[in-house]
């Protein structure tokens, strides 16, 4: 609908049962024949009664039944896991962030010894995020740490343009694996922690009706020549889902609410060039941003938080001196599924303070500005 495009005429037997100003079937039925159809998406937030609608149309139209629960998941991932990859050995891309935690629990559940998990240092990560990796699993798995740093920003020298970033980083990323997995015997499979809506937001309609919103690195970011195979036992769920299902396999309620993290990291959050220096400026930028959430008790209010470093300078004023330094924007969202998301709206005492100690503790950066869009029409992320 948003596309201005809609159905000028409906079938015979077929009665209207919405519309708008600008659209005269918004949704249409036949109840004889028990088809229904809408040109929305009643499965987003932004669409009013939309869940309303779908269990109407799931128990009292089908007549279905609500016995489906987590637990029966588990059960069912479980086994299919166990005769997928059998006596095999999988290699597992841990990043520490909730997907590839869950992803990294339901495997060891379903394959114990035969689960190692690779996790590399690109670069890219938030501050002390290697540090707090190796503390997190290091005991509960058998844990490879990669120092890739120099490998990765060497490769992204020079490059602005986001989907090249992010497939630089998805092949690297592979290559990489690849090199240590080679080094462990007999490994088949390659595990990462996709989502449900890395694939919506990856994929591309085959007859050309729908494009590409951004590749994700463990989607749209992947070489066809890649030696191993790939299981992904999280794809079919939502965010939320994850979340219930970590929880469920015992992991921390600390580690399951914590903040989505992208896998190609700052590289999306860096507009244009990435380099060292770019990075170590938003780690910093970014680590007052959150702990001041935390301070504030907000944390766990707020669906995802971070800060994006801009490809502009502005004229400041610091010390009586003139600066051109970098502008930063805060991000901070709430939602239920990541498919749609509103702007969270602080306090403007914590916005100046946050804005205040970014100023005054970060070199290089003499403006900070907020990002108060929903999406859609924007992403959560900016690249």
């Amino acid at each position: 609908m948003s596309h201005s495009d809609y159905v000028s005429e409906i079938p015979h037997g077929f009665y209207p049962i919405a519309k708008t100003d600008t659209i005269p079937f918004a949704a249409i039925g036949n109840d004889e024949k028990k088809i229904y159809a809408v040109q929305f998406h009643p499965e987003v937030n932004h669409s009013l009664e939309g869940r309303k609608m779908l269990s109407n149309f799931l128990f009292e139209v089908c007549g279905a039944k609500a016995e489906w629960k987590m637990d029966n998941y588990i059960k069912i991932a479980t086994e299919n896991l166990k005769n997928t990859i059998q006596d095999k050995k999988v290699v597992l891309g841990l990043s520490g962030g909730v997907d590839s935690s869950v992803t990294a629990a339901l495997l060891a559940r379903a394959i114990g010894k035969n689960l190692t998990a690779i996790f590399v240092d690109n670069g890219l990560l938030r501050k002390n995020e290697r540090e707090e990796v190796e503390a997190n699993f290091k005991d509960m798995l058998n844990l490879i740490v990669v120092d890739a740093r120099d490998e990765f920003l060497t490769k992204l020298a020079g490059v602005t343009e986001p989907e090249k970033k992010r497939k630089i980083i998805g092949n690297t990323f592979i290559e990489v694996f690849e090199r240590e997995a080679n080094k462990i015997k007999d490994a088949d499979f390659l595990a990462q922690g996709t989502i449900y809506p890395d694939v919506i937001e990856s994929s591309v309609n085959k007859k050309g009706a729908s494009t590409t919103i951004k590749s994700h690195h463990n989607v749209g970011g992947l070489p066809e020549n890649m030696k191993l195979k790939l299981v992904e036992p999280l794809r079919d769920l939502f965010k939320d889902e994850v979340r219930e299902l970590g929880l469920k396999l015992g992991l921390p309620e600390k580690l399951i609410k914590r903040h989505p993290f992208p896998g190609p990291g700052l590289a999306v959050r860096i507009l244009g060039e990435v380099t060292g220096e770019k990075c170590d400026i938003l780690k910093e930028a970014d680590h007052i941003f959150i702990e001041e959430i935390r301070n504030a008790g907000l944390y766990d209010e707020i669906s995802q938080a971070f800060v994006v470093l801009l490809p502009v300078k502005t004229v400041g004023v610091m010390g009586d001196c003139r600066t051109y330094e970098y502008v930063v924007a805060l991000r901070a969202v709430k939602t239920d599924d990541f498919m749609t998301a509103d702007w969270f709206e602080f306090d403007p005492k914590f916005l100046k303070k946050v804005s205040s100690r970014i100023i005054n503790e970060v070199k290089r950066i003499n403006r900070v500005v907020m990002d108060i869009s929903s999406k859609p029409p924007a992403t959560i992320e900016w690249e």
